[in-house]
């Protein structure tokens, strides 16, 4: 019988649970249907998932007369694990063909609209889930209490994320607009309140460091154009040649997130890094290309490139290509642009997502003086 072993452990200051199984991929594809955001982690390169109360019983109901389960590095130690509850949480039943139906016909609908692929995934996976949950019940007779319910006996008895929860909230009211003409108050299914974190900047210094540690011009080429023009990290690989127009000193980045054009500024410096690049590896149609000719450079491929990076420097934190974008913003910011050019830089669409830079500025707040020093 094959063997699942899952251990207690954390990650980015969050409380997860590793799986550890030979690979095939129907266990893989159950495993996702029933652990809330179960997925590979290239950092540990493990399965994970976000602990949640009842995850054990969960797997036990799962694994028993298929898998044998080794939960002995699952400690439920209270400075680890939260306490365990006493309520119980409905185990998902398979979609039925009504389900499979509608939700074919609503990623129709997803598609027709020009949402993209990330969005259409965690639409119909979030549908999914509240369907799965209502297994019993016809679409035409779910009601507003069903999604009071749901937020309470589901999302909140396994302690799923807020991210999760706004995700339900979006997907269903879209839903049952377009599946059964039906207006549903989402409001009754509460929004968690929004955490207020801060953007992770980089120092100028630390920016410095890893842009100069890669000996391979294509990988110093991609992290430098990340982080002076503050691009995200698909909007990098989706470059083309025709995209930089270094007679103008501009880069034009095409259907952006939010389905949005928009042009920044490239200086002669990095242009003229980005000709070497080009002599020396000809990309034929993008501008970072994989190892396959005309073929679209990747994302795990960038993110070690600029973990190989990290590893050369004297930097301990969990960098992310993110943070490169950031950091640029923040440093604009604090060289005195105006924050409306930095949101048509960034390609926000408010101007309130920008406004979060202001709070991680150090210009202004390295000059106030502590009363301590007066003492």
């Amino acid at each position: 019988m094959e063997r699942i072993k899952i251990t207690q452990s954390t990650y980015n200051q969050n409380t997860i649970v590793l799986f550890e199984f030979t690979e095939n991929q129907q266990l893989i594809e159950e495993l996702r249907s029933l652990i809330p955001n179960f997925k590979w982690e290239e950092d540990v390169k493990k399965w994970i998932a976000p602990y949640y109360t009842s995850i054990k019983k969960d797997l036990f109901k799962f694994t028993k007369g298929k898998y044998w389960l080794d939960y002995s590095g699952l400690a439920f130690n209270p400075n680890h694990f939260p306490e365990e509850t006493k309520q119980e949480t409905r185990i998902l039943e398979p979609l039925t063909k009504e389900h499979i139906l509608y939700l074919e016909k609503f990623k129709n609908y997803l598609l027709s609209k020009r949402y993209s692929g990330s969005t259409i995934k965690t639409y119909t996976e979030t549908i999914s889930t509240f369907l799965r949950f209502y297994a019993h019940i016809p679409i035409s007779a779910l009601t507003h209490s069903h999604l009071i319910t749901f937020n309470n006996d589901y999302i909140i008895a396994k302690n799923l994320s807020a991210s999760f929860q706004n995700q339900i909230v979006n997907s269903l009211k879209l839903f049952f607009r377009i599946i059964e003409n039906k207006v549903m108050i989402v409001e009754l299914l509460h929004r968690p309140r929004r955490e207020k974190k801060l953007p992770n900047v980089l120092s100028k210094d630390e920016v410095k460091a890893i842009l100069e540690t890669p000996k391979n011009i294509k990988h110093k080429a991609m992290l430098s154009l990340i982080y002076a023009c503050g691009l995200r990290r698909s909007e990098l690989l989706n470059l083309t040649l025709k995209d930089i127009h270094s007679e103008r000193n501009l880069l034009l980045i095409k259907q952006a997130k939010g389905k949005k054009d928009r042009v920044v500024p490239i200086s002669a410096k990095l242009i003229a890094l980005l000709r070497d690049y080009y002599k020396a590896w000809k990309p034929i149609t993008w501008l970072f290309e994989g190892q396959i000719p005309n073929t679209k450079y990747s994302e795990k491929s960038l993110e070690n490139v600029l973990k190989q990076s990290l590893a050369k420097t004297n930097i301990t934190k969990k960098v992310s290509l993110h943070w490169l974008r950031h950091s640029y913003a923040t440093h604009l910011l604090e060289s005195g642009t105006d924050l409306r050019y930095i949101q048509e830089l960034l390609g926000h669409s408010s101007s309130r997502t920008t406004e979060i830079y202001t709070h991680v500025s150090t210009k202004n707040i390295q000059q106030i003086r502590s009363p301590f020093d007066d003492l």
